[in-house]
């Protein structure tokens, strides 16, 4: 491993010597990467386009956080094997003997440079793909009623953009220091396996709000497990985080909302928020907007108003004094998210176009 670690520094390395110009296209690009996008942006549009590819969206996208830092760790058969493929080239570089008496290369640090959790495989890459291979799959089936030269053309623009945005989301990562070249790879195949296995399952559109709840107490349960495994071992649950205290250039880059817990109850509360919204009784006003004739007009209104409350909502930093405090407010604010694309929003644009009619009676 320390090998492969180490051609992965010199990757870094050379990427950030070459193309240091373009560093501020690789933050973009890393930044979009994260599942926030998903949550903020992609999400809203295609709930009220299509709000089974929505709902789709955030079972991948929970899904793939999940196995990439719980079921993953899991199938590994040696734990501390496990610790040792969770590396980062930012603290591994500072800590290795691999290069004896050589010159240790002096790879560079950048805001998100410094994420807390373990790096193998890439969360941001794996993510990446598997959202968007969901998104381009389920594109890919409502352009099937075009002509096929027309779908043909448009399906190879889409595998083209798939596969860009994936190099990208890549080499960003590499760039930043923030993984090894071999955990982007890992994360990209195992998103994309995630993402079929997923256009393959039927029952998330139709699963009861106790399934929804029983879902989330599986995933927190399992994540509970493995960190009692951790503690019984003798090892520190947060191992990664002190390396990443550790070895930061600047203490202000270490973020805990990127610790594996903070991750876990950021996505089960989106998971928990999308249950709720979508098992609340439908609100007459809401039910007629959502049958009439002018539909198309009602979506994109909801979808106009859904982006700029979510994104005010996702200025909102909850306190890190209190670790408690920190975690329980990331889970109320990820399940504000689909409350607010599935219900709220849609309750107002559908009260206020109800007020608007009877006023032009």
């Amino acid at each position: 491993m320390e090998v492969l670690y180490g051609y992965g520094v010199s990757s870094t390395l050379y990427l950030q010597m070459h193309y240091g110009h373009a560093q501020s296209w690789f933050t973009f690009v890393s930044t979009m990467a994260d599942l926030r996008t998903t949550f903020l942006y992609f999400f809203p549009i295609w709930f009220h386009l299509q709000s089974a590819v929505g709902v789709k969206l955030v079972w991948v996208a929970v899904i793939e956080w999940i196995n990439n830092r719980i079921i993953t760790n899991l199938n590994i058969e040696c734990l501390m094997e496990m610790l040792m493929f969770g590396e980062r080239p930012y603290w591994w570089v500072k800590e290795t003997v691999y290069y004896g008496n050589l010159t240790v290369p002096q790879i560079k640090q950048f805001p998100m440079t410094c994420e807390t959790g373990p790096g193998d495989p890439s969360g941001h890459a794996m993510g990446a793909a598997g959202v968007y291979y969901a998104m381009v799959t389920s594109l890919l089936t409502i352009l099937q009623e075009c002509d096929p030269l027309k779908r043909w053309c448009l399906q190879g623009l889409l595998w083209a953009l798939f596969w860009g945005v994936q190099v990208c989301v890549s080499v960003s990562r590499v760039f930043i220091a923030a993984h090894f070249p071999h955990q982007v790879i890992a994360g990209v195949v195992s998103g994309i396996a995630v993402a079929k296995a997923f256009n393959r399952v039927s029952w998330i559109y139709s699963a009861s709000l106790k399934s929804y709840v029983h879902t989330i107490l599986c995933l927190v349960f399992i994540a509970l497990g493995l960190y009692a495994l951790l503690d019984a071992a003798s090892i520190d649950p947060y191992w990664s985080l002190m390396k990443a205290q550790k070895w930061c250039i600047q203490p202000e880059w270490v973020h805990l909302d990127t610790t594996p817990f903070a991750g876990l109850l950021r996505n089960t509360g989106a998971l928990f928020g999308l249950g709720l919204s979508l098992h609340l009784p439908i609100h007459g006003d809401l039910q007629k907007n959502r049958n009439c004739g002018n539909s198309a007009i009602y979506r994109l209104t909801c979808t106009a108003a859904t982006l700029p409350l979510l994104s005010l909502l996702d200025s909102f930093r909850p306190p890190t004094s209190t670790r408690a405090l920190f975690y329980a407010l990331s889970f109320c604010k990820s399940a504000t998210v689909p409350l607010t694309t599935i219900r709220f929003v849609p309750y107002c644009i559908s009260t206020l176009a109800n007020v608007y009619h009877r006023m032009k009676v």
